[in-house]
């Protein structure tokens, strides 16, 4: 089963880079890049050292339900291209491993799929996940922080 790596949409991100409130009804801090650590989720890239971000808290879910999980994400404080989704493992992925969980359509979180995966495998234990009939979607978040990173959905 094929996987394509999806980023944040664009709307919201321009709305967030035009001094739009978070999750959590605040603005987000500006501050500028050290050149590490920085990934964005919306061009799926590193922020560039020197170059300004955006640090806020996202919930990557429709609404708010018990399984919709919040928390700290990074943007480019200016516009950037959003990431074509494709099979290619983003650019801002570069810890050793990642969490990969399946939700459901209901989007709540799918028991037993959750794993921690070296990043080189990310898209094959997402390609075994979505075998899963009950997965919708799948997110990638940090290993160490349970950070969103991005989505993974079935190619079409």
């Amino acid at each position: 089963m094929p996987v394509r790596f999806v980023a944040l949409e664009t709307l919201l991100v321009r709305r967030l880079q035009a001094d739009g409130r978070d999750a959590n009804a605040q603005m987000p801090e500006r501050h500028v890049s050290p050149g590490r650590g920085v990934p964005c989720r919306h061009c799926l890239r590193p922020v560039a050292a020197g170059e300004p971000f955006l640090l806020l808290s996202h919930r990557p879910f429709p609404s708010p339900q018990p399984y919709a999980e919040q928390g700290p994400i990074f943007l480019h404080a200016d516009a950037c291209a959003r990431h074509v989704p494709g099979a290619e493992v983003p650019a801002m992925l570069a810890s050793e491993r990642y969490l990969v969980r399946g939700y459901g359509a209901d989007d709540r979180i799918v028991y037993g799929s959750g794993q921690i995966v070296p990043t080189a495998q990310i898209v094959a234990a997402a390609e075994a996940m979505f075998a899963d009939p009950r997965l919708a979607y799948i997110h990638v978040r940090s290993a160490a922080n349970n950070c969103f990173q991005c989505r993974l959905e079935r190619a079409a």
